[in-house]
């Protein structure tokens, strides 16, 4: 007897990259709001859009009361991107209970559109 071979399964794409969320509960949910909130107040230089809607901001790691905040920029050679990371910094410090505050650019994953909130795909037009 002869079984017709079936198709094999195409490979899984890796899932889509997704906009930030802060914390929606947990010890640190109240802190990571009021930093989203500052956060969106930062835009980036070149592009009419807060830094939380572009996809900038990737998460946050506490320890007690410091946090380290992971961000990337949309492009590695950004010539603003010291300025930006100070801002940033500055920013997460004013939230009460915030001890101190470092920022971690990481460039992996990279950014691209796909991490943009979909007020800002709608802004530019990609839904």
């Amino acid at each position: 007897m002869v079984f017709p071979m079936s198709d094999p399964a195409p490979p899984s794409e890796p899932a889509a990259p997704t906009a930030f969320a802060p914390a929606a509960s947990g010890p640190y949910a109240e802190r990571e709001q009021l930093i989203t909130e500052n956060l969106k107040q930062i835009y980036d230089p070149e592009i009419p859009m807060n830094i939380v809607d572009l996809g900038l901001i990737y998460g946050f790691e506490w320890t007690n009361d410091s946090v380290k905040l992971k961000m990337t920029l949309t492009a590695p050679g950004c010539p603003v991107a010291g300025i930006l990371a100070e801002e940033v910094k500055l920013a997460v410090e004013k939230v009460p209970r915030v001890q101190s505050a470092t920022v971690e650019m990481v460039w992996d994953p990279p950014w691209s559109p796909d991490r943009m909130s979909d007020f800002a795909k709608r802004q530019f037009g990609y839904v």
